[in-house]
């Protein structure tokens, strides 16, 4: 493993301590070996809860169409923090991607609007220069703002736009599914960390932007990289895929 791989896993292990959501084995993962093939996640604990990546590599293999993923996420972490701390611009800097996946919190006020926008372009620039494209994550608001949906979905859609990148529209793909079933349970215990289903439902439109296939028939159980699985009950794994299915239909830009 390169020296700056062990650092930023190492640093982000260390804090930990002081987050609460789930721990992931590490916060930055393996850079992929195939030449201009990877998927760089940048962002923080709702991209490593559940360890979304892993997530994303499973579905997408099992649909005949890996991705290797790998990813610079620490807690709490905006993409202002990431511009500082330098680690997801060096490993945007090694090359080998295809896209580079951006995310931050939701980012739905006014203010926060504009700096995602902001930094969004300041990482398209880094992005373009190591041959790659980017792409935003389109999040979902805390469980006690649930009227602002559309707001974290504008703020991440202009920031796509502002740079021609690739929309994913996993705000949506929530809002279908949790409008269809209020009882559907995406949120984790605090209400704004992501479920299991939460990060298979956020994965299964990942995957199937980023593959061109339907999240519809996509495995109920995914297998991760490291070989550990989620596992959906199949009721509600169709209902996600349909929900996947159409936010992507409806809102995706590739």
């Amino acid at each position: 493993m390169r020296p700056l791989l062990r650092l930023a896993i190492a640093i982000a292990l260390a804090s930990f301590a002081c987050d609460s959501a789930p721990s992931p084995a590490e916060a930055l993962s393996p850079v992929p070996s195939g030449p201009g093939d990877g998927i760089l996640f940048v962002g923080n604990s709702l991209t490593y809860g559940n360890d979304l990546p892993g997530l994303v590599e499973g579905l997408s293999a099992a649909s005949g169409a890996r991705l290797q993923t790998a990813s610079v996420a620490f807690p709490s972490y905006s993409l202002a923090d990431h511009l500082n701390k330098g680690d997801a611009l060096r490993s945007v800097a090694t090359g080998g991607w295809r896209v580079v996946i951006l995310q931050q919190g939701p980012s739905s006020l006014p203010e926060s609007q504009d700096l995602l926008r902001k930094d969004t372009a300041a990482f398209d620039r880094r992005i373009r220069a190591a041959g790659a494209r980017t792409a935003l994550f389109s999040v979902w608001p805390d469980t006690h703002f649930p009227s602002t949906f559309e707001d974290v979905a504008e703020s991440y859609s202009l920031a796509a736009a502002d740079v021609g990148g690739i929309y994913l529209p996993v705000t949506q793909a929530w809002q279908l599914a949790l409008g269809r079933d209020p009882s559907r349970r995406l949120y984790a215990s605090d209400g704004f960390h992501p479920s299991e289903e939460g990060s298979y439902l956020a994965a299964l439109v990942i995957a199937g932007v980023l593959t061109g296939r339907s999240p519809v028939g996509m495995p109920a159980r995914v297998v991760r990289p490291a070989g550990t699985a989620l596992t959906v009950p199949d009721d509600a794994a169709a209902a996600l895929q349909q929900a996947a299915s159409d936010a992507i239909a409806a809102f995706a830009r590739r």
